[in-house]
Order: structure tokens, then C-alpha cells, then sequence
């Protein structure tokens, strides 16, 4: 039977990140995407500046519902912009189903979001439930409660500090800012470490590809994959996604979601044109 994947996550209008990166990625590892809406992100095509809209809480929670009115298999948390949406999520989620929770906090510094409402509520109602969770080296600095982090020691210190809260698995996505030539994701399961480098690819078009490697994992998991397999496939995934990135309108580029399955299909066929 086909594996069904639920997102609980913000929308983006543009189609590179958010719930759209999810359905996207769930599709192309053949499983049936779910999704309840926290909230909305657009943006203003005079100058390129992004808006966020909240939903409500019972339209939300009436959106939890459905998605839970039958089995599913994996479940992905992205964009949840408040506290109440945190414990409503969190008191709503279904026990015994595996949770990836990408913890994405908006805005732009770390030390001023460190002690934010969201940031505590993801600390304490989320991260507990979490199978695993993927935060990017901001995310995990302000989860961790470190601050700016610089070194693999310091993601080391973070990963740690993030599963005493509750996660099983810690997987940091290093991205570029240690490394302008390599950049590094490192997992963590509570006892070792394993480390992820991988070429650093040039290119501005790479909006999306934090929700997209999240949701890679989730649809893995939901397809049996250990932990560790989806962790190695989901960066095969969302590499090729970067390499194959667009620019989708004057202010932003996106990653491709479906540059990997496509490259895996013409491998399998080269003669095929399509």
C-alpha cells in the first residue's frame, strides 16, 4: 500500500519551501502527502519583501482533524509562528507515529530568539515527541541556547544539548557558513556522531531546501528507511535539488523538487528524452 505522509506546516505562495516543498518531496518518493496550514507567507512583488499570516486556531485544529481521519505513517511539523499553535499541534499529534520536526523560527538573530515564546514551546512541547529534528545552524544555536555557532564542536555541543530535550535524533544542516567550500550536516543519536560533508554548490537558488531535506526524511521514514539511510538520501535529494535550482521571480530562486528522481530515471533509461 502506498505510504501516507502528513505536513503540519506554513504555506509559501512562491513554491519553494513550506508545505509546497513537502507535497512536492512526498510525491516524488511516491507517498501521498497530507497537509493541515499554520500559516502563510506571501510576497509583495514591488520589492520583494515576505508577510506572514497566521491562521486560526480552529480552522487549524479542524485541519489537524482531517488529516488524522485515517492511518498515516510519517508526520513532519515546519512553520508553527506561535505558542498556541505549538501546544495545538502538539496535543493533537497522534501517538506512536514517527515525528520529524523541522523547527523553523523566523526572523534574523539568534541571541533575541533564544528566550522567544515559540522557541520555548518547540523546547518544551515538540522537540519531546520528536523522532528527529533537522535545524539548520541558526535553529540549533537558538535551540540549544548557545548562541552563534562556528565549529563542528560547537554543532557537537548544540546536537547534544537539543536531545536532552527530548529528540532522538539531531541532524544540524551546517549549509555554507562554516565552510565556503564544504559545508557539513552532522547527525546525532544520542550516543555517537556521524558526519555529512559534501561540496558546497555556488549558486543563489536554494530557497526551500531546509523544508525540502525534512520532508525527504519524513517520506523515507514512512517508506521503512532507517534513520541513517534517510538522513544519506535526503541530502543525495536535496543536493540534486540545489544543483537543479531556478530562479522563480526577481527576488528569490528555489530548489528543484524533482531534480533528483529524474536524474535516478535517466540513469536507469539514457535513451529515454523525456
Amino acid at each position: 500500500m502506498m505510504k501516507k505522509v502528513a505536513t503540519i506546516a506554513g504555506s509559501d505562495a512562491t513554491g519553494g519551501g513550506g508545505l509546497e516543498a513537502d507535497l512536492k518531496t512526498f510525491q516524488e518518493f511516491g507517498t501521498f502527502g497530507f497537509a493541515a496550514i499554520t500559516s502563510i507567507v506571501t510576497l509583495d512583488p514591488e520589492n520583494g519583501n515576505h508577510q506572514l499570516t497566521n491562521l486560526d486556531l480552529p480552522v487549524i485544529q479542524s485541519q489537524i482533524a482531517s488529516v488524522f481521519a485515517g492511518p498515516i505513517d510519517a508526520i513532519k511539523t515546519g512553520l508553527l509562528p506561535s505558542r498556541e499553535i505549538i501546544e495545538l499541534v502538539s496535543e493533537k499529534l497522534p501517538n506512536q507515529i514517527p515525528l520529524i520536526v523541522d523547527p523553523v523560527i523566523g526572523g534574523k538573530g539568534t541571541q533575541d530568539f533564544i528566550k522567544n515564546d515559540q522557541v520555548q514551546a518547540l523546547r518544551e512541547k515538540l522537540l519531546p515527541q520528536a523522532l528527529i529534528t533537522t535545524p539548520n545552524l541558526r535553529e540549533a544555536g537558538i535551540l540549544s541556547e548557545l548562541g552563534d555557532l562556528t565549529s563542528e564542536k560547537q554543532m557537537q555541543q548544540a546536537a547534544k544539548k537539543i536531545a536532552l530535550l527530548g529528540a532522538k535524533h539531531v541532524v544540524i544542516k551546517g549549509g555554507a557558513r562554516l565552510d565556503s567550500k564544504q559545508t557539513l550536516d552532522l547527525h546525532y543519536d544520542g550516543r555517537a556522531f556521524q558526519s555529512y560533508p559534501h561540496p558546497v554548490i555556488d549558486t543563489p537558488y536554494n530557497h526551500g531546501a531546509g523544508c525540502t531535506f525534512a520532508a525527504a526524511i519524513t517520506a523515507a521514514v514512512a517508506k521503512g528507511y532507517s534513520v541513517e539511510a534517510a538522513i544519506k538520501t535526503a541530502i543525495d535529494f536535496v543536493q540534486a535539488a540545489i544543483t537543479m535550482g531556478e530562479q522563480i521571480n526577481p527576488y528569490v530562486g528555489h530548489v528543484w523538487h524533482g531534480a533528483y528522481t529524474h536524474a535516478e530515471k535517466r540513469l536507469e533509461y539514457p535513451n529515454d528524452k523525456r
